[in-house]
């Protein structure tokens, strides 16, 4: 019986998040300096901790019915957004000299890039 849940799918897209999210700070380090590189970093990290924070949650939950199963994959995404609420949050009310544009830029990308664990087969 082949194990319920299968980690390849999520690691392939934290690790194209986290090229995607050096590639941005990368680009924004050059426009807007240090502070540029680090909010991006910032960015594409809230959505790479959300995302591993959905893998534990939804290993954790029982998949035995089709049920169970649907109740574990809520159950995983509304602890990613509560994640990545809070995540935005602390960074948003924290950090003073934070560049939006490349917050944002690497948190859009990397909220799109999640959804490439869909189509990655085992």
């Amino acid at each position: 019986m082949p194990p319920p849940f299968s980690f390849r799918p999520l690691r392939t897209a934290l690790v194209w998040q986290a090229v995607a999210t050096l590639v941005i700070a990368a680009i924004a380090g050059a426009y807007a300096g240090a502070n540029g590189a680090l909010s991006a970093v910032l960015g594409g990290v809230i959505n790479l901790t959300a995302g591993v924070v959905y893998a534990f949650v939804a290993r954790l939950s029982p998949s035995r019915t089709p049920g169970g199963t649907v109740v574990g994959a809520v159950r995983a995404e509304a602890a990613k957004i509560i994640m990545i609420v809070g995540q935005l949050w602390l960074v948003l009310s924290t950090y003073r000299d934070l560049v939006l544009p490349a917050l944002f830029a690497a948190f859009i990308v990397t909220v799109l890039l999640f959804r490439v664990a869909l189509f990655v087969r085992d």
